[in-house]
């Protein structure tokens, strides 16, 4: 994750939307690519302030109404005064904004969504849409759990997860202290937003890449998808837990549970390493080769910033910052998803 520079020079991150020196209003710019200074016009439109850009932009109307986003849409007439950015557009449901508190959640997961977006753009990923033809489309679902009507008093809960391209994700993961009790519940090392977002697409990009396309490379690296089946797949692991040599062959104890799991797993750890690789080589540490770069020097690079992160980490008392063991076997899943993104 890069920062940026306001043209008063003061360094912008990511989620700003405001300089904290010259008191610019700032919006990603999608023509720069760019969190831009933004001056607006007399026609209520604004233009980025980048010499180089210039480009003529209307907030996104989640940034305009509700505060929720920071990104700019490029000015192509009058409907698109009220039109979503290439993040907020693939929202199919946001909170509800009535119950205290969910205003703060969604901004929470709009953040975390942003950061996801940007990691894909990063890998060069599609993201299925309905005018661009890539199916399935990609969307988003943020829901509450909701009074079950069957049993008085009770929660019907809504489980986070990815159905034929959409991602639902339960809100109550935008609260601290739940996701927190959750993480240490399940025994996980790492429970963020973020993190449900990557694993979430990984789901997705199993249907995009794989499903029809590359099942045997699939079963090849990571086993056997439809034996046993998913739903008992999932009963015996919560049952029986992982197995006692997980670590062995898998990046996490959920992704012992099924082979999509192991993927939807090995994806978001995938993911976490581009992004980590990019944050550091923007923040002038070591390494922080891009996606294209040799997958081995990239595993490299990982693993030797990840050391030195987790022991900053733990010299304040903070959770390793890079979890995983990198045995073969997760080596070898990890290959595969970086041929899958080259390809």
């Amino acid at each position: 994750m890069r920062t940026y520079r306001c043209t008063c020079d003061n360094r912008l991150f990511f989620e700003n939307s405001r300089c904290l020196t010259c008191q610019a209003e700032l919006a990603f710019c999608p023509q720069c690519r760019r969190l831009s200074p933004i001056d607006r016009q007399p026609d209520g439109l604004y233009r980025c302030r980048h010499s180089d850009c210039a480009a003529q932009l209307v907030k996104c109307d989640n940034y305009r109404r509700h505060q929720v986003c920071n990104r700019g849409v490029l000015w192509s007439g009058a409907a698109s005064r009220q039109s979503l950015c290439d993040c907020c557009s693939h929202n199919e449901v946001i909170p509800d904004l009535s119950v205290p508190g969910n205003h703060g959640r969604w901004y929470r997961l709009e953040a975390a969504k942003r950061r996801l977006i940007y990691g894909l753009d990063l890998a060069g990923l599609p993201r299925g849409n309905p005018t661009n033809g890539l199916l399935p489309p990609l969307s988003f679902r943020f829901l509450a759990d909701t009074e079950d009507p069957r049993r008085p008093g009770a929660a019907q809960r809504v489980m986070t997860g990815h159905c034929e391209g959409r991602i639902t994700i339960n809100i109550q993961e935008a609260d601290d202290e739940e996701r927190e009790r959750l993480r240490v519940q399940f025994g996980e090392a790492h429970r963020t937003l973020i993190g449900h977002f990557r694993h979430e697409i990984g789901h997705y990009y199993w249907e995009v890449f794989v499903r029809g396309r590359k099942e045997d490379d699939f079963r090849a690296v990571f086993g056997d998808h439809e034996r046993p089946a998913y739903g008992e797949a999932l009963e015996r692991y919560y049952r029986e837990g992982p197995p006692t040599d997980w670590q062995q062959r898998y990046i996490s104890t959920y992704a012992s549970m099924h082979p999509w799991e192991d993927f939807a797993e090995t994806f978001g750890a995938y993911l976490d390493m581009i992004c980590l690789l990019d944050s550091a080589a923007h923040q002038g540490l070591r390494g922080g080769g891009a996606p294209q770069a040799s997958f081995d020097a990239m595993l490299v690079d990982h693993q030797q910033i990840g050391i030195a992160m987790n022991e900053m980490n733990r010299s304040v008392g903070l959770v390793d910052l890079v979890p995983e063991v990198f045995v073969p076997p997760v080596i070898e899943k990890l290959r595969f998803v970086h041929r899958l993104v080259r390809q």
